[in-house]
C-alpha cells in the first residue's frame, strides 16, 4: 500500500492498488503480517467475519445492521466437533481455518477467546450449540468433549416455551445482562440444530470527549437528517487517511484493552458502500496500522447504542454450506440425520464520552486546526483487539435510529 502525504490540507491518501516501491539499490521486504498460531487464528476468524459481512451487505444492502462474527465462528467450531471428516472440513472451508495447518485448532481458538474477553476490554461473549433432544438420541462423548474444550456444555431442548427462557436467561447471564430477550418467540417444533453467537461490547477510549449529549445531525441517503447525540473533542489524537479508491475517509480511534475503533467514512451521503466492503481482509486491515498517519483533530462521533439481531443461517448457505446444511453429518452428535435449521446471533454495542486521559500534545501526532472528522453521515466501522489482530465488532451505519 502507498502512502502519500498531501500538504494542501493536510490530508492523508492511502492507494492500495499500488505496491511499495523498494529504496534505490534495495529489495522489497514482504513481511508476513501473521507469525503465530494465535494470530493466524485471529485472522481466520477476521476473514469469516468480512465475508458474513459482506453477505449480509448484499442481501440488505439498504440496511443498517452489526455483528460479531467470532462468536458465530466459536459456535461453529462447536459444532464441528460433532461432524464426520468430511463434514468438518466443509465447515472448516467456510470459517477460515484450511489454510491454518494448526492441529491444536481448538485449543488456539479456546486461547483466542480467552484473551479478547480479557477484563478491560469491554467484551462479553456467548456461544452455544442447542440440540433438540425431541428428534435425536444425543451422544455424551461429544457433550463431554466440547465443554471439556470450551468450557460450555451443549444443551439439550424440550421444546416449548421453556427452551426460550432457558436460552435468554443463559445468554443475558453471559453478557452480563447486556444482551436481553435473546429469542423474542419460541422455538419452533423440530428446532433441530441451533448454533447460537451473542456478544455485547461497551469499551473505554484512552482520550475522554469533553463534551457529549448534544443534538446534532446526521445526514441520511435519500431521507430528512436525523437527529443524534454526538461526542467532541477539540485535539483528539487519531490516526488517519483518505483512500481516494474507496471514495473514503479511514480514522483509527484508540480504546483501552488495546482495542480500537476503525470508522470507514465515505466522502458523500450514500447507503452505497461496496466499494469498501469489498476491500475488507484481515490483511487490508492490519496494513491500516502501518498506513494510517498520527494526527490531532477536530472528533466528533455518535454516541451509539445499537443492538441488532438475525438469523444468519440463509447467509451461511450462500457463502459455501449448503451441500453441508442439505446433509449436515453430525455422526458424533448422532446417529439420526440432524438438520440445522437456524443459527441465532444477536449483538449490542454502546460508546459513551468516558476516556482514561485528557487532550494533550502528542510527539508522534501532527496538529493542525484545519483537520477535522466528523462522523455525522452514513458510515461503517469495526472494533478490533489490536494484540492478536481479532475482529470483534463490525458494523455498517445507515442511519443511528435504526439499529436504536
Amino acid at each position: 500500500m502507498k502512502t502519500l502525504l498531501l500538504c494542501l490540507g493536510m490530508l492523508f491518501s492511502l492507494s492500495h492498488s499500488q505496491e511499495l516501491e523498494p529504496e534505490e539499490g534495495g529489495t522489497e521486504e514482504v513481511v508476513d503480517l501473521f507469525t503465530t498460531p494465535t494470530t493466524k487464528m485471529a485472522a481466520a476468524t477476521s476473514d469469516f467475519g468480512y465475508n458474513l459481512f459482506r453477505q449480509l451487505a448484499t442481501r440488505d444492502p439498504k440496511s443498517s445492521f452489526l455483528l460479531s462474527p467470532i462468536s458465530i465462528s466459536a459456535a461453529l467450531t462447536q459444532l464441528s466437533m460433532g461432524a464426520s471428516s468430511k463434514a468438518e472440513r466443509q465447515l472448516y472451508r467456510v470459517l477460515r481455518y484450511h489454510t491454518l495447518q494448526d492441529s491444536q485448532l481448538h485449543d488456539t481458538l479456546r486461547d483466542l477467546l480467552s484473551a479478547i474477553r480479557a477484563p478491560g476490554k469491554g467484551l462479553n461473549s456467548a456461544a452455544r450449540v442447542y440440540l433438540d433432544k425431541t428428534e435425536m438420541r444425543i451422544k455424551l462423548e461429544y457433550l463431554n468433549a466440547v465443554e471439556k474444550q470450551y468450557g460450555v456444555r451443549p444443551k439439550a431442548l424440550m421444546g416449548g416455551a421453556r427452551d426460550q427462557r432457558e436460552i435468554n436467561d443463559w445468554v443475558k447471564q453471559q453478557t452480563g445482562s447486556k444482551v436481553d430477550r435473546f429469542l423474542s418467540s419460541p422455538l419452533p417444533r423440530n428446532a433441530g440444530v441451533v448454533p447460537l453467537g451473542a456478544a455485547y461490547f461497551k469499551g473505554q477510549w484512552v482520550t475522554k470527549f469533553s463534551q457529549s449529549g448534544q443534538m446534532d445531525n446526521f445526514q441520511v441517503d435519500g431521507a430528512p437528517s436525523a437527529q443524534v447525540p454526538m461526542m467532541k473533542q477539540e485535539r483528539y489524537p487519531i490516526k488517519l487517511g483518505s483512500d481516494s479508491d474507496l471514495g473514503c475517509t479511514i480514522a483509527q480511534v484508540q480504546m483501552q484493552g488495546d482495542i480500537s475503533m476503525v470508522f470507514f467514512l465515505p466522502d458523500e451521503v450514500t447507503m452505497n458502500m461496496t466499494l469498501i466492503e469489498e476491500s475488507l481482509s484481515a490483511e487490508f486491515v492490519q496494513d491500516l496500522a502501518h498506513t494510517l498517519h498520527p494526527v490531532q483533530v477536530d472528533l466528533s462521533l455518535p454516541v451509539l447504542k445499537l443492538s441488532y439481531s438475525t438469523d444468519l443461517l440463509p447467509l451461511l448457505s450462500d457463502m459455501g454450506l449448503s451441500e453441508w446444511l442439505a446433509q449436515t453429518d453430525l455422526v458424533k452428535i448422532t446417529t439420526l440425520a440432524a438438520k440445522v435449521n437456524s443459527v441465532r446471533h444477536k449483538v449490542v454495542l454502546e460508546t459513551s464520552p468516558e476516556g482514561s486521559q485528557n487532550t494533550g500534545s502528542n510527539p508522534d501526532s501532527t496538529s493542525n486546526s484545519h483537520l477535522s472528522f466528523h462522523v455525522n453521515r452514513p458510515f461503517m466501522f469495526l472494533v478490533r483487539d489490536e494484540t492478536s489482530g481479532a475482529l470483534l465488532f463490525i458494523g455498517k451505519v445507515l442511519n443511528p435510529r435504526d439499529l436504536a
